[in-house]
């Protein structure tokens, strides 16, 4: 099935605005995706016809709510190929998700001298949680570096993953350079180390048919804001028995089973990691971004993308002094394109095209060491999704064309 954008575009009701007088284009998905008439339908649906707290209340609305709320908990557990419901865990988003893991299960099975393999391209939400822990127990991280392309350096996959490794902490996309990382061979690695493997699946499981049990992690991490759905909706996916072990990543009402006075013992999973009311009308509103994607298939969205960046770099390759960062086969990346252009900072670039009604992304996109080894501070970022189409990179185009005027870098891009 090829993705009809036209019609697709129809369920967006923000696409239909101006900014600066420019009809949108909206460039910059990689950090939140814009949201379908019937996500936005799910949500005020919720505050409107069964809004209640929910696992609490025997009336007619708390079922409702229980029942919409443990709906879309199986129905992400589908979408991922989780085996069970019971292996989701709702947080507020990846960095939460990432953050419970370091808490939950690292400070309670790490100690001195442990290594954690991470990589050169990761995001700081999969970065500052491991050293504030390394800090704490006394672990050492070790880091996988990339090579000109983008890609993983694999000679270092061999050298740092080895006897001493307890967890392997990589991104499956970079949300950067849109390396799609070999994490099935990372993880048969690690797993023949007795280490286990978090992914941080902000970027690809809104863009990739991803399947946990084909990847073989342990842990998955992953926002609904990212893949139309709503924002304050995070997702962790774990292995039930490495969930039965941890300890709670928070505690109060509901991740218990009993309280007394003196001590406490906890609910069963996933509730055991969910406390207090949760984001209820958002996780249920979700719901309704899985379905459309489901509904589009995950094969589709990804062969979209690739379309895509091809056309994109297509495009960006007639820009004098430009530098294009990450893969140079699209099929070996994500929606994303980072990229300089010579004497333009990105700042001023993302001005300028704002003033075209293009938003990208302009500068370190929380992942400075990764900043330092393509030696830059910053980057443009055009990042891509189902609603976008080739002929939106005319107003990319025409947009770095005033820019480069205006800042006397003359610019003779062609078709």
């Amino acid at each position: 099935m090829t993705i009809d954008t036209k019609r697709i575009r129809e369920d967006f009701p923000i696409l239909k605005r101006e900014v600066h007088g420019k009809p949108l284009v909206y460039l910059d998905n990689a950090a939140t995706t814009q949201k379908p008439q019937v996500v936005i339908d799910a949500l005020v649906e919720y505050y409107s016809s069964y809004n209640a707290n929910i696992h609490r209340g025997i009336h007619a609305l708390a079922e409702e709510a229980t029942g919409k709320y443990e709906a879309t908990r199986q129905k992400v557990a589908d979408f991922i190929g989780a085996p069970d419901a019971s292996n989701i865990v709702f947080t507020r988003n990846t960095t939460e998700s990432i953050n419970l893991v370091a808490q939950a299960w690292g400070r309670k099975f790490l100690s001195a001298g442990d290594e954690i393999v991470l990589s050169t391209m990761e995001h700081h939400s999969n970065l500052v949680p491991w050293q504030i822990l390394a800090k704490e127990k006394g672990l050492t991280l070790r880091f996988i570096d990339i090579d000109d392309d983008g890609q993983l350096v694999a000679a270092d996959i061999e050298r740092y993953i080895g006897e001493k490794t307890k967890l392997v902490a990589i991104t499956h996309m970079s949300n950067v350079l849109g390396t799609i990382n070999p994490v099935r061979e990372i993880a048969d690695r690690a797993h023949q180390h007795g280490a286990l493997v978090l992914l941080d699946g902000a970027q690809s499981v809104p863009h990739l048919p991803v399947d946990v049990q084909e990847l073989d992690c342990d842990f998955l991490a992953f926002s609904a804001h990212k893949m139309l759905g709503p924002t304050g909706v995070g997702v962790l996916y774990a292995r039930k028995e490495l969930l039965e072990e941890m300890d709670p990543f928070m505690s109060g009402g509901e991740m218990i089973r009993r309280v007394e006075l003196e001590e406490s013992t906890w609910n069963d999973v996933p509730w055991k990691f969910e406390a207090g009311t949760p984001n209820i009308g958002d996780v249920c509103a979700f719901s309704a971004s899985l379905d459309y994607l489901s509904d589009l298939g995950m094969e589709n969205v990804r062969a979209h993308e690739i379309e895509l960046v091809q056309e994109a770099v297509r495009r960006l390759q007639n820009v004098p002094g430009i530098t294009i960062y990450g893969p140079e086969s699209a099929a070996s990346k994500g929606g994303v394109v980072a990229f300089n252009i010579e004497d333009i900072h990105p700042h001023d670039l993302g001005t300028v095209l704002d003033r075209h009604g293009v938003a990208i992304r302009a500068g370190h996109h929380c992942a400075q060491p990764l900043m330092k080894r393509l030696d830059v501070v910053a980057t443009g970022r055009a990042s891509f999704y189902v609603y976008n189409e080739p002929t939106e990179f005319d107003a990319l185009i025409e947009g770095i064309e005033a820019a480069a005027r205006l800042f006397r870098a003359p610019v003779h891009t062609g078709a």
